[in-house]
């Protein structure tokens, strides 16, 4: 007689099927917003004191608010919980993207502007990390031992395919709804949607759940130094090496093109990195667990560099529509092994904050990339700012090397 059973590990519920659909429709669109900020200060600010070197001040005054505030919001958001710091700040974001909008518009001087951004930066909700942080706590918690890595690279590559595609829509929407209507219009409209979707984000019943590993009053069993971990922090300089290289394509890019006579295609190129990242992103989760994360970051950032290195041969839009896909192919996986190293290596008490990190130091390497590029193409042309993308490739690059040196000291993630 055969006797059938099924098998523990089989029976227990998906990641997916825990959350449901509705959370990561809502936890995508909650994200766009700030996916729309930076653009659309910057859209507005051009608009109504016509002053691009203004413009790019506000910009980088919103990713200086977020990089000030943003660790802060997570490690409250671990104490408290995501419901209430997600409430109070969706509300206060909504509104000083208002408020900002009334001060632009205005005859305040420029440093009222310049905090009227800051704010905006600092109230902002940290969707992505939060989200991150939830389902890496879901995963630690109430998936099989033998089903976590996986799990937990396959939920990195959907979240960082998530951002990169808000990334290119955001800006690509900011621009539509101020051509069309007018440039004020896409904060407002941002504005309605952290209201909407940030508050239905704070609501899902996956905001109530906090980490076992916390004391009954909220309290981390964790150390605050072990966020100051040698293997965490080189994951932050890594992650701050992302941003500038972003910030600094993005804005030589710009550059470039506007010398071509066409800076309105800088966006539809810019899409062939955002693109080609996405997709390579959610290849991520297909990689063997034989082929270890430093190994990964080893591989993925040896391909952005190599392609940046094309930059400083490139001389037509065709020849940079080439390097940018094939840097494409290099950023989102790197982005993925990132993330999936900060969940490995950072407390699990303390995710939010871990996450948080990490997507401030991006935001800080994209202010830094995108003003330092601009000081360089300003004085000395599209050409010369080309080669801070390659910088910034190469520091994100030898950040894994270091992190493949300190793997070694140790039990190395996979």
């Amino acid at each position: 007689m055969t006797t059938s059973h099924t098998s523990p590990v089989l029976a227990v519920p998906s990641l997916f099927r825990r959350v449901g659909l509705p959370y990561f429709v809502i936890a995508f669109v909650a994200r766009l917003p700030f996916a729309m900020m930076v653009v659309g200060v910057l859209t507005v600010v051009v608009a109504a004191r016509e002053s691009v070197a203004l413009g790019g001040l506000t910009s980088a005054a919103v990713g200086i608010g977020t990089a000030c505030f943003g660790p802060l919001l997570g490690a409250a958001a671990d104490r408290r919980g995501q419901r209430i710091v997600l409430a109070v700040v969706a509300v206060a974001n909504a509104a000083a993207l208002v408020g900002f909008t009334l001060v632009v518009y205005s005859s305040a001087a420029e440093p009222f502007v310049l905090l009227s951004a800051f704010a905006i930066g600092a109230t902002a909700p940290q969707v992505s990390p939060m989200s991150r942080s939830r389902l890496v706590t879901i995963i630690a918690e109430r998936v099989p031992a033998e089903r976590r890595s996986r799990t937990t690279s396959s939920t990195m590559s959907y979240e960082s395919a998530a951002d990169e595609t808000v990334f290119v829509f955001g800006p690509f929407l900011v621009g539509v709804l101020a051509t069309a209507i007018a440039p004020w219009m896409p904060l407002v409209i941002a504005a309605a949607l952290i209201l909407v979707f940030v508050g239905a984000f704070a609501l899902h019943p996956t905001a109530a759940h906090v980490s076992t590993q916390r004391g009954a009053d909220g309290r981390a069993t964790s150390r605050v130094s072990e966020l100051f971990r040698p293997k965490l922090l080189i994951v932050v300089v890594g992650m701050l090496g992302v941003g500038v290289f972003f910030g600094a394509m993005l804005t030589s890019l710009t550059a470039f093109m506007t010398e071509h006579g066409r800076p309105e295609e800088a966006g539809l190129l810019y899409g062939a990195l955002g693109v080609g990242s996405a997709i390579l992103a959610l290849g991520v989760a297909f990689l063997p667990a034989r082929f270890p994360l430093p190994a990964r970051w080893l591989l993925f950032a040896g391909i952005l560099f190599g392609g940046s290195l094309g930059l400083l041969w490139v001389r037509d839009p065709l020849g940079m529509l080439i390097a940018l896909a094939v840097m494409g192919c290099g950023i989102g996986p790197t982005l993925v092994t990132q993330f999936s190293l900060g969940a490995a290596f950072g407390p699990v008490d303390r995710s939010a904050t871990v996450m948080t990190m990490l997507g401030s130091a991006m935001v800080v390497g994209q202010a830094i990339g995108a003003v330092s590029t601009g000081q360089v193409a300003d004085a000395a042309g599209a050409q010369a700012s080309l080669s801070l993308p390659v910088f910034a490739a190469g520091l994100v690059l030898l950040a894994g090397i270091v992190n493949a040196v300190l793997a070694r000291g140790g039990r190395t993630a996979s």
